[in-house]
């Protein structure tokens, strides 16, 4: 008998005519999945990825299977703040509404970013961080609207070390298979922190944010890593995996379902608010890494 994990679908049935959503990371995995449901349901859809090539070609895909043509690429790298705030600079010129920012986008790879900063810490943490802040007035302007942290259950494994971060820019050094791992699992805890602090200072406006992991998804994020880990990874975890579209539910619901702004902080998982460790939820720890994160942005 073969496992197969249950899971939750989003429930809500709300149309998004007249709605602009970005969603970072859309041209491919959950995502793109993310992309084509949001302009099912009428949104104007901005796909947000660093290739140009694979970006176009999203746009296409994500075009003939929503059937809507309310949808745009924008190019967007995340390995460098310089192209963040061209992104924002271009979106606020020329997109007059935001009511949904989905920061979706991860990876799991050695290297450093154009700014010097750890890839994996760089991506999936600052890069949004700075791309959140430079569109929060907007989306400000547009509530009721929401923010959408994509982090992972792998967060419970993780640590934010503010010593290493400020001597070498990065969340650990090593480039071993397992400070790879553990490097994922500290820029996922950020995920978390990022959207806890954030809702605290948003406190008072329209605008409500939420992270969410989306379960073990069979996508290629893994994409850059050994050729060793990525056939050891799918063999043990094949069994477990979701498929892009059941993956995205979790996302669907937090951007979309009615009565969830007194969750504003909270974390979800399968379409449901999760209790977190302290650590992930530590008044302390989350101010200073928004903090070291504004100085690192220029902020």
């Amino acid at each position: 008998m073969v496992y197969r994990p249950t899971y939750l679908i989003c429930t809500s049935k709300a149309k998004l005519h007249g709605k602009t959503v970005i969603v970072t990371g859309s041209n491919t995995g959950i995502g793109k999945t993310t992309a084509i449901e949001l302009a099912k349901r009428g949104a104007r859809v901005i796909l947000a990825c660093r290739s140009k090539q694979r970006g176009e070609a999203a746009l296409q895909d994500v075009k003939r299977e929503s059937g809507s043509n309310q949808v745009v690429f924008m190019q967007l790298d995340l390995a460098s703040l310089k192209s963040v705030r061209s992104f924002a600079e271009n979106f606020l010129k020329t997109e007059p509404r935001l009511d949904i920012l989905i920061n979706n986008a991860g990876l799991f790879i050695f290297g450093r970013t154009e700014d010097g900063f750890g890839m994996t810490f760089g991506v999936n943490h600052l890069g949004h961080f700075l791309l959140t802040n430079l569109l929060l007035d907007r989306l400000k302007e547009c509530g009721p609207s929401r923010v959408v942290n994509v982090s992972s259950g792998a967060h419970n494994w993780g640590t934010v070390d503010f010593d290493c971060l400020n001597t070498h820019k990065d969340l650990r050094i090593g480039t071993s298979f397992v400070a790879g791992q553990r490097v994922y699992a500290d820029s996922k805890l950020c995920n978390v922190l990022f959207t806890y602090e954030l809702a605290k200072r948003l406190k008072g406006t329209k605008v409500t944010c939420y992270s969410l992991h989306p379960g073990v998804i069979k996508t290629d994020i893994i994409r850059n890593t050994s050729p060793i880990f990525q056939l050891i990874a799918l063999n043990v975890l094949r069994f477990f995996m979701k498929t892009p579209l059941q993956g995205s539910q979790t996302t669907l619901h937090c951007a979309l379902q009615e009565g969830i702004e007194h969750l504003s902080g909270r974390h979800f998982s399968n379409c449901t608010a999760r209790e977190v460790l302290a650590k992930a939820k530590d008044p302390v720890t989350a101010k200073k890494l928004w903090e070291i994160s504004e100085r690192f942005c220029d902020l």
